[in-house]
């Protein structure tokens, strides 16, 4: 690419006439979009929207992840040059994903978030496009879940955590990441019986009806038996993918707000979601990167390549 090419494919984050294709520009320069995506509001035509939720104030340990949006997006930009590797398609050339910036929101009014998402969230569904959302911490998958049982009715939801967030909680005015999945049962947000939870390794006395494949089940079987057990469970349901970047042991995701250790490797985590390729996914959200807690940068590219990953499945169905 020469100097005049260069100079016509800058911040393509802003001048990018075309929501589909490739990007070629300096990874250490220009605006950070997810995967180099354009930032619009304008959802005319657009099969997938990005957004992110810089919210933390529900963590029962340490804050931070009101950064991971911008974190995930800034890791993001290693990627956009290639299709993404161990798909036979290349979604962003051949769909159209936006990124649509992030939710905003008055944080002294606390009370008022889980109604500012959830409508954030159901404007987009509205106007056509899935999405995926870069989090913030786990409580956004409650208001999320919202928007999205309005439109599919209770939705199946595929949860990659080391915590099942299941801890009784009956007082819906609470946010809290620990008990959001909870509240998403006990609401009927939720189709316990078709919805699968991997990777957990903490103690849950009641799991409400999921079914639980937990992290050593996954060592121990391997990604291939886990892929297919997921699919058996979900079936051909309209299915919501939560990935918590704890699910990840610590070695390769620091950066989050209650690592646990003994959980899935990031090869592991790959293969799986590759694996499940062909679910009926409506959308997703990987959520707890918290960048204070990593200098290396590792949590966020995990996040990123996570996101990435929630994108193509998405999207393959849509071929």
């Amino acid at each position: 690419m020469g100097l005049e090419d260069a100079k016509n494919q800058v911040d393509q984050a802003f001048t990018r006439d075309d929501l589909k294709g490739n990007s070629f520009e300096n990874a250490f320069g220009g605006a950070t979009s997810f995967l180099r995506r354009r930032y619009t509001k304008d959802l005319t035509g657009v099969d997938l929207a990005i957004t992110g939720v810089p919210f933390d104030q529900a963590v029962t340990h340490r804050p931070g992840t009101r950064f991971g949006p911008r974190a995930i997006r800034e890791a993001s930009t290693l990627q956009p040059y290639d299709p993404p590797f161990g798909w036979p398609f290349n979604p962003l050339a051949e769909f159209a994903v936006a990124d649509y910036g992030d939710l905003a929101f008055d944080y002294a009014q606390t009370s008022a978030f889980p109604g500012a998402l959830t409508a954030h969230i159901a404007g987009i569904l509205t106007a056509g496009p899935g999405t995926v959302v870069l989090g913030g911490d786990h409580y956004i998958t409650f208001p999320i879940l919202r928007a999205y049982a309005e439109r599919f009715g209770p939705v199946s939801v595929i949860h990659f955590d080391a915590h099942s967030d299941l801890w009784e909680d009956d007082d819906l005015t609470r946010i809290d990441h620990g008990t959001m999945m909870y509240k998403a049962v006990k609401t009927g947000l939720v189709d316990v019986a078709s919805s699968v939870q991997i990777g957990i390794r903490t103690v849950t006395e009641d799991y409400l009806g999921f079914n639980v494949i937990d992290a050593r089940t996954v060592h121990e079987r391997g990604v291939a038996w886990v892929a297919d057990r997921v699919k058996a469970i979900v079936g051909v349901r309209p299915v919501y993918v939560t990935f918590d970047i704890d699910a990840l042991d610590p070695a390769f995701a620091p950066g989050t707000g209650t690592p646990v250790w003994g959980g899935l490797a990031s090869w592991q985590a790959a293969a799986i979601l590759r694996d499940l390729a062909g679910i009926n996914m409506v959308g997703g959200d990987v959520v707890e990167v918290s960048p204070p807690y990593d200098t290396t940068g590792a949590t966020a590219i995990a996040g990123a390549h996570v996101a990435t990953e929630l994108m193509c499945l998405c999207l393959w169905n849509k071929r």
